[in-house]
Formats: structure tokens, C-alpha cells, sequence
């Protein structure tokens, strides 16, 4: 009985390996959107840093990601060179607009760049061009969103966007973990870091997870404060199963298994075949690796033998693709 355990377990992971060596190019992706907001600097070395940090994220979104220009809007502290003024006006009409143009099926990066407060250790503000909004009114702006959004506030004073934000399809990051930390941030920086950073890649499957950002980015910013013998004062928070408690990158917990499997780099997208049943298995080979990515990060959560089968199921459909493809039918 242990020797044909040993067995099967050898073939499933033969089986794997093979699976994963086959891996194509998918056929279709959704599509992405972003909103990169650098609000009012309030003095020269800051626009400086947050103006540094702007471009090069939108660089890496349009250039490294292949975000097409029209999806990223840009609002900055002066407008110019593609950005629209960081006004509350300019953010409701950018949210509007990606209420209307963003699918159930597609994903929003929304990220907030610039100072930050809380008030009274639960309301929040992030600083725009003229009056601010709210966290409850970026929370009303955000809700009626049909897509996935990824809203990562790197501000001070960001902690209590992680509640109000929260919810079905929403991946949360704020700077801080508790409304008293309301200094100036260095955790931007590491979040554009992450993206294009080979070493943020942490399970090497040739796509970064929001989850690995996220990771990457928390390391840094502790990094950041141990090498300047500092007490930290940001620790990021990431909540995406809606409860509005969220975790650090060392705590326990539900979640972070949405952000395993959530990608800002849309996956590569080739021309149709011409044939028909061709691509029909190409698409449905694509869900089969989603739905494998999943699984492997819910591996720890659900009993061994159920995993397994799963794990069994999903190589065997694939390996069957796999066949057809290679025989062009």
C-alpha cells in the first residue's frame, strides 16, 4: 500500500512537472486598468520624490505591462505632460469614467501617492489639489466598480481605508496598520519596486502576484527602518476577503489567497488560430491553469486526499489539451 502511495505520488508530480513545461501562451486575457493619483505635495522635495515616483510607474505599467496609454489616467499635484490636476472633481470624474469602461472580468489598479491623515483615530483624508475627499467618500466611489480592484494607499494616514474599502473582489493595501501612524511614507517606492524586481518573484512562475508585491514591499520598508536603527513607522496591511481586518506579510489568517492568484501583468494575448476548436482548447486550457494556480495556494487549507484529487483532475485535462494541441486538432 505505501509503495503504490509512493507511486502515485511519483506520477502526479511527473505529471505536474510535465504539465508545467507545456505551459502556452494564453489566448485571450481581461483587459486592465489603472488610476495613478500623486496628490498635493506640499513643498518642492516632495513633488520632486512623488513626481519620480509617478513616472516610473506609469512607465512600467505602459511600457513593462503593456497597459495601453488610454487605460492609465494620471491626476498629479500640477497638471501637464499627460496629468489631469489631483483635484476631487478629476478623481470622481476618472472613477465615473472606469465605472463605465472597466468589465466584471477586468482588474483596477487604483494607487494613492502622497500624504495622508486620520482624524480623530478613525476618519481618514489623502491630501488632493483643493478639497479632499473622504475615505467614506472614496469608498462610495470605488463600491459601484463591476471589476477587480487593487487599491493600494501608500499614504500616511492610509489604515482606515483598509475597512471602508473592503469588500467582494477587492484587494485592500494600506501603509499603516493603525490610524497613529501618520508619518511620511517610503513604502511607495518598494511598490513600484516590486514590479519590475526579479527577486520580488518569489515562487519564480514568471508572474508577480499582488501578493508578492505586497511581500516584497513590506520586507523593504522594514529593511528601510533596521538599517537606520528605526522604529518603524508603517507596517502594510493587506485585506482581500472583504472583512476589513486585513494581515501583515507575517500574520495568520484569510487573507492574502485572492491575492495569490490576482496579476497585474495582464498575461501575454496571441492572434486567433483560424481554427476554431484550436483556440477553444487554448481558452479552456488557460482557465485550467488559473484554476491551478488557485489550488495550489489553497493547498494548506483543505484536506490532503481532497487536494489530490483535485491536483489529479486538473493535470489530466490539461495533459489531454496538451495532446490534441500538439496533434492540431
Amino acid at each position: 500500500m505505501g509503495r503504490r502511495r509512493g507511486r502515485s505520488s511519483i506520477w502526479r508530480r511527473g505529471l505536474l512537472a510535465a504539465a508545467c513545461l507545456l505551459l502556452p501562451v494564453q489566448v485571450g486575457a481581461a483587459d486592465r486598468y489603472a488610476l495613478i493619483v500623486t496628490g498635493a505635495a506640499g513643498g518642492p522635495q516632495y513633488a520632486e520624490k512623488y513626481d519620480a515616483w509617478r513616472t516610473s510607474l506609469l512607465r512600467t505599467l505602459v511600457d513593462d505591462f503593456g497597459y495601453p496609454a488610454e487605460h492609465v489616467t494620471v491626476l498629479a499635484d500640477q497638471a501637464g505632460d499627460g496629468a489631469r490636476s489631483a483635484n476631487r472633481d478629476n478623481v470622481r470624474a476618472a472613477l465615473a469614467s472606469l465605472r463605465q469602461r472597466a468589465a466584471a472580468a477586468d482588474t483596477v489598479l487604483i494607487v494613492l501617492i502622497g500624504h495622508g491623515a486620520s482624524v480623530d483615530g478613525d476618519a481618514a483624508k489623502f491630501n488632493l489639489v483643493g478639497p479632499d475627499l473622504s475615505v467614506q467618500e472614496w469608498a462610495d466611489l470605488v463600491r459601484p466598480l463591476p471589476s477587480r480592484v487593487v487599491f493600494i494607499n501608500t499614504a500616511s494616514g492610509s489604515f482606515p481605508y483598509l475597512e471602508a474599502l473592503a469588500g467582494r473582489n477587492r484587494i485592500i493595501v494600506t501603509a499603516n496598520d493603525s490610524a497613529a501612524q501618520q508619518f511620511e511614507t517610503v513604502m511607495p517606492g518598494f511598490v513600484i519596486e516590486a514590479l519590475t524586481n526579479e527577486a520580488a518573484d518569489t515562487d519564480k512562475n514568471r508572474k508577480l502576484s499582488v501578493w508578492e508585491a505586497f511581500s516584497f514591499a513590506s520586507a523593504s520598508v522594514q529593511r528601510w527602518f533596521d538599517e537606520r536603527g528605526q522604529l518603524a513607522t508603517e507596517r502594510p496591511l493587506l485585506d482581500d476577503d472583504g472583512d476589513g481586518i486585513g494581515r501583515d506579510v507575517e500574520g495568520q489568517g484569510a487573507d492574502g489567497f485572492v491575492a495569490r492568484v490576482a496579476y497585474l501583468r495582464p498575461d501575454p494575448v496571441i492572434p486567433d488560430s483560424g481554427n476554431p476548436e484550436v483556440d477553444a482548447l487554448r481558452r479552456r486550457r488557460a482557465a485550467l491553469e488559473t484554476e491551478l494556480d488557485e489550488l495550489r495556494v489553497r493547498k494548506e487549507t483543505q484536506p490532503s486526499a481532497q487536494y489530490e484529487e483535485a491536483l489529479e483532475r486538473l493535470l489530466l485535462e490539461l495533459a489531454r489539451i496538451d495532446r490534441r494541441l500538439r496533434s492540431g486538432s
